[in-house]
């Protein structure tokens, strides 16, 4: 691991107050060299400063003072939070410059320690020092990015149940069982008077099936943890002119969609995430679904369907005033099977379309709407909370992986301990199982980083943001 100072910005830029991170076994002498107190720069004399000032401060200590270029010009007034190793975010010697938040003031300030010796820090630095260096584990470190993109509630619980270590510690939990018997056999077959094999296949099949199953808890509820934390693709669908860009807008609460009373305005894909209680909607409008010779609009459906066979809720808009016709026949055929919504829109138009016409077609609820009015908004909106609050979406005190990296590393290692029911069953010598428990052991120290390549690692801490 690099021993070099960085530095970098950890702040939003242009807020009231803007935070300037230093890591490294040179910070506190780089921010000496910058920094003097309030009495030291406002007395005329010609005492040189001493730039051992934070080496000489106890940690965990905020000092006040200015942030001064090598002219002696004040840059600006500050507060320097010092947290000397190894009791820091990154078990180094860390210094927090807090200054106004002007991005001018902000960069120059980051450049003048650069100058001094420090180094940009590269995206999610910092978290990957913390990483290294011990003081977290993998799992945890992508906690944090978690923690800082949430979009709600749920979300946020997940990634702090996450950096709490809730998931390394079940994975963990899981692996040291594994460790435990593949030491177990290694020593019996090392030390055979002392350690007795006779029935061990046995029992080690009863746990791997228990493993088995603890990790298939987690690939089964993987859905719901992704849900749970990035939200809920939505994808509103109808036909031209139903009233899809209307719900768009009145859900976002604002003209997002362009609206006309001419069909197929909507052509392309609009996105929007909205929230709604402590749900998080990723909101598609698509074009309307019709045949059509048009070859713009055309493009539009089949994207429209393609969206559709990835959401995981969708809203039918149909349009209650027009009779049922053939695009509406098509648009059912592709919602057999997925979990939805119909409303029944332009109520405050005289409707010609029953609910019970709808649903001999599509077992779904029907809901009464007018995108003009806004009637049966609320009514929408309390369906989408207690379906996926209540019914098959729960969230819950459970533990949930939201990683696809994390899912990728708990199947294969349950493959790798069915391999090892497999190799039982088959009467194999017990050297052998050791060598699909070896792999399973590996794959979920993915999870935590224990076996993690170097790749993956700078892979993960590169798409952190800078600062953090």
């Amino acid at each position: 691991m690099d021993c070099d100072t960085i530095a970098g910005i950890a702040s939003g830029m242009g807020g009231g107050i803007g935070i300037i991170r230093i890591s490294g076994n040179d910070a506190l002498r780089i921010a000496g060299e910058v920094f003097r107190t309030k009495k030291f720069a406002e007395q005329q004399t010609e005492e040189k400063w001493s730039s051992d000032y934070f080496e000489k401060k106890e940690s965990h200590t905020i000092q006040y003072g200015y942030i001064v270029n090598d002219d002696n010009v004040v840059l600006d007034e500050v507060m320097v939070l010092l947290m000397k190793n190894p009791k820091s975010y990154t078990c180094e010697d860390v210094v927090e410059i807090d200054s106004h938040g002007g991005p001018f003031i902000v960069k120059k300030i980051l450049e003048l320690l650069i100058h001094h010796g420090a180094r940009l820090a590269e995206p999610g630095e910092f978290t990957k020092r913390a990483f290294l260096n011990g003081r977290i584990d993998l799992a945890q470190a992508e906690a944090v990015m978690k923690m800082i993109s949430s979009k709600s509630e749920f979300a946020l619980d997940s990634a702090v149940k996450q950096l709490e270590g809730r998931v390394s510690k079940y994975i963990e939990e899981i692996r040291q069982e594994i460790l435990y018997n593949m030491g177990y056999i290694e020593s019996a077959l090392d030390d055979p008077e002392h350690y007795d094999l006779d029935g061990f296949a046995e029992k080690l099949q009863k746990t791997t099936e228990e493993e088995i199953s603890k990790l298939q808890q987690l690939m089964d509820n993987f859905e719901n943890g992704r849900m749970k934390s990035e939200g809920i693709n939505t994808v509103i669908i109808g036909k031209p002119n139903a009233g899809k860009s209307s719900l768009m807008n009145l859900l976002l609460d604002e003209e997002r969609a362009i609206v006309t009373n001419i069909a197929g305005t909507t052509r392309d894909i609009l996105e929007e995430t909205v929230n709604i209680g402590n749900i998080v909607l990723n909101l598609v409008d698509t074009a309307g679904i019709h045949d059509t010779e048009d070859i713009v609009e055309h493009l539009g459906v089949e994207k429209a369907k393609e969206y559709l066979n990835q959401a995981d809720f969708i809203i039918y808009v149909v349009d209650a005033s027009v009779p049922l016709d053939e695009s509406d026949m098509q648009i059912m055929e592709l919602l057999s099977e997925k979990r939805g919504v119909i409303l029944l829109n332009k109520s405050d138009l005289d409707s010609v379309v029953l609910e019970k016409e709808l649903q001999k077609k599509i077992n779904w609820n029907c809901i009464t709407f007018s995108s003009k009015t806004a009637d049966g908004l609320s009514k929408l909106e309390n369906y989408i909370t207690n379906s996926f609050l209540d019914g098959n979406i729960s969230f819950n005190d459970q533990i949930y992986l939201t990683s696809i990296r994390h899912l990728e590393a708990v199947e294969s290692a349950c493959h790798s301990l069915q391999q090892l029911l497999q190799t039982i069953e088959d009467g194999m010598t017990e050297d052998l199982f050791i060598i699909d428990m070896m792999d399973a052991y590996k794959k979920l120290g993915l999870i935590n980083g224990e076996t993690a390549s170097e790749d993956l690692v700078n892979k993960i801490f590169k798409e952190f943001c800078m600062g953090k």
